[in-house]
């Protein structure tokens, strides 16, 4: 009987860690988990990123005086780093490797 006790542990355990079963600890609840915490942190990715984007070109085009073309760049590049957090925000995880 202690076989089939064993079994049902390691089966309890390895569900939990896939996710499949809840454990039997209270569940943390984390900041933003809802609907609207996970909205405002996407606008917060994207805009952070664009700021950061537009504030490293503009300084770097005062500093080396090639007004507009870096301040181009790096809004370009700001955007892109604030579209690839959003993706990754709602990138489904726990996929099968290799697809």
């Amino acid at each position: 009987m202690s076989e089939q006790d064993g079994f049902t542990e390691r089966l309890r355990q390895a569900r939990t860690r896939q996710g499949l079963e809840q454990s039997k600890e209270p569940a943390v609840k984390t900041v933003g988990t809802g609907p609207w915490g996970i909205g405002f942190r996407a606008g917060v990715e994207v805009v952070s990123a664009l700021v950061v984007g537009i504030a490293i070109g503009y300084a770097l085009d005062h500093w080396l005086g090639t007004w507009p073309w870096l301040f181009l760049l790096f809004f370009v590049a700001g955007s892109a780093a604030g579209i690839m957090n959003v993706y990754r925000l709602f990138k489904p995880r726990g996929g099968r490797p290799g697809i």
